[in-house]
């Protein structure tokens, strides 16, 4: 099983692609995101996105500044103020 993950900035989408899971830079924490989490929004701060292509895969790294995240039935958006290129 998969996650579908998207990130989108307000210029563009970023990134749309399966992966095996997200870790995100919360306001109150970081949190990971594996196929079949509950529903879920939460702000985000500036960070790092780590995303996990496959179980056990080294992450690969996305700075963001700001925005929100959210984990509905189509799997996890974020949506960043800005990622860094």
């Amino acid at each position: 099983m998969a996650l579908h993950f998207e990130l989108v900035t307000p210029a563009k989408l970023v990134r749309s692609e399966d992966v095996h899971m997200v870790v995100v830079p919360g306001d109150q924490g970081d949190f990971g995101v594996l196929e079949g989490h509950a529903p879920f929004m939460s702000t985000i701060s500036q960070g790092t996105v780590q995303v996990f292509k496959t179980a056990g895969a080294a992450p690969e790294e996305i700075e963001i500044r700001g925005g929100f995240a959210e984990v509905g039935d189509k799997g996890l958006t974020v949506l960043a103020e800005h990622v860094e290129d």
